[in-house]
């Protein structure tokens, strides 16, 4: 491909993820859903403007490093450490019902497999791709309704965190198994021996970055540093230890999360999400999907994958926290709160391509489940609140 034919394209995406994006702000969905929307409109499965290409798989890559990274500066470590032990059920919860549903769900309509088959690993990562949560679109809905700080918003932002954390585990492991030679005590071993490293490593570092930061705060180079720090860790976790490579990224930004400045960290590196790297990665899960191509059978499954996603969470928090000793309505929020998936249900089905274990049309059911629980979670979370005493959202 020349480079007229690279700028071209990429003035393509930056423009149509743009303005689908705004469209979906302005009916209060997530801009994610807009840039996929734009990437099935100018791919193959409609126009066909713009095609997939090594070239644009690349910025992807980049965009799925940078937007893991900023999800790590995110995480809130005195939270983690604050939620104990009721956060960290409902998020085991949350990550292990969903795989074991969607696992269940890929056998019935493809065929039951034993472990270690290619079927069952197959099954396992579709599983996987339901262990997601993102509740940015829960944490928007709470503020409006001035719920964001109370007991509830604060368990399910908790859990949130913590399942992200046990989700991106449990995607090390199954990635890892694509091995054929690999067993379950290898790659446990992988595992455990890199976060042991990240561990090591990320003391050191931490302290290191904290010593720059003193000396040149809300500089430049402190963001520019980070973000070698993320690709050398996506590096490492990948070539040296079999780990996902955005596992890598994660733990660097978890590394940098406790810094005074990780909110300037994150800003700068959201700037370059922004502009360039999320729109096109986002754009390039529309134009992998080929809609035309999706035949009856891929279609009923999709169906079927939206509803087990959605209730696979319901039943998995809500539970829990029923036996945690939440109130029936109680937990019934938190379960509609960790239902919503967004760009790490995304991330996940992109590597699982990337390792070879889901194929293109099943971006289709993923891409369902985004928009559906994107415009359900805020319906059904308002419903459910508004038996509730009315909150004053600006008495927060």
């Amino acid at each position: 491909m020349d480079t007229t034919e690279i700028l071209r394209q990429l003035a393509i995406i930056v423009l149509s993820a743009k303005f689908f994006g705004l469209l979906a702000r302005k009916i209060k969905a997530p801009m994610v859903v807009g840039e996929i929307i734009a990437g099935l409109i100018i791919g193959p499965s409609l126009f066909g403007f713009v095609q997939s290409s090594d070239f644009l798989q690349g910025l992807a890559e980049i965009g799925v490093i940078m937007l893991m990274f900023s999800a790590g500066l995110g995480t809130d470590i005195k939270q983690l450490k604050e939620t104990g032990f009721k956060s960290t059920v409902i998020a085991c919860a949350g990550v292990f019902i969903p795989l074991i549903f969607g696992t269940v769900l890929y056998m019935c309509f493809y065929g039951f497999s034993t472990p270690g088959q290619e079927g069952f690993l197959r099954a396992l990562f579709i599983g996987t791709i339901l262990t997601a949560t993102s509740v940015s679109i829960t944490v928007q809905t709470l503020k409006e309704m001035g719920r964001l700080s109370d007991a509830i918003g604060t368990t399910i932002m908790s859990a949130a965190i913590i399942d992200d954390v046990i989700g991106i585990i449990v995607l090390t492991i199954v990635i890892g198994f694509k091995d054929p030679d690999a067993r379950i005590t290898d790659v446990a071993f992988r595992t455990v021996l890199f976060f042991i490293f990240a561990i090591g490593v990320g003391i050191i570092v931490y302290h290191i970055f904290k010593w720059l930061d003193k000396r040149y705060p809300h500089t430049r180079r402190i963001p520019i540093i980070g973000m070698a720090l993320a690709f050398i860790l996506a590096y490492l976790a990948a070539q040296y230890f079999g780990v996902a490579d955005i596992t890598g990224a994660y733990i660097a930004g978890v590394i940098l999360s406790s810094l005074d400045d990780s909110d300037y960290i994150q800003r700068k590196m959201d700037v370059n999400s922004y502009m360039l790297f999320g729109p096109v990665f986002f754009c390039s899960i529309g134009l992998q999907t080929n809609i035309r191509d999706t035949d009856t059978k891929i279609l009923l499954f999709s169906l079927f994958f939206v509803l087990v996603g959605l209730l696979s969470k319901i039943v998995g928090c809500s539970g829990a926290s029923l036996l945690l000793g939440y109130g029936k309505r109680d937990s019934l929020k938190i379960g509609l709160g960790m239902m919503t998936r967004g760009e790490v249900a995304l991330i996940v089905a992109q590597r699982g391509l990337a390792a070879g274990l889901l194929q293109h049309s099943y971006f289709t059911s993923v891409i369902l489940l985004i928009i559906v629980s994107s415009i359900v979670t805020p319906i059904l979370l308002k419903l459910v609140y508004s038996k509730d005493t009315a909150v004053d959202p600006a008495g927060q």
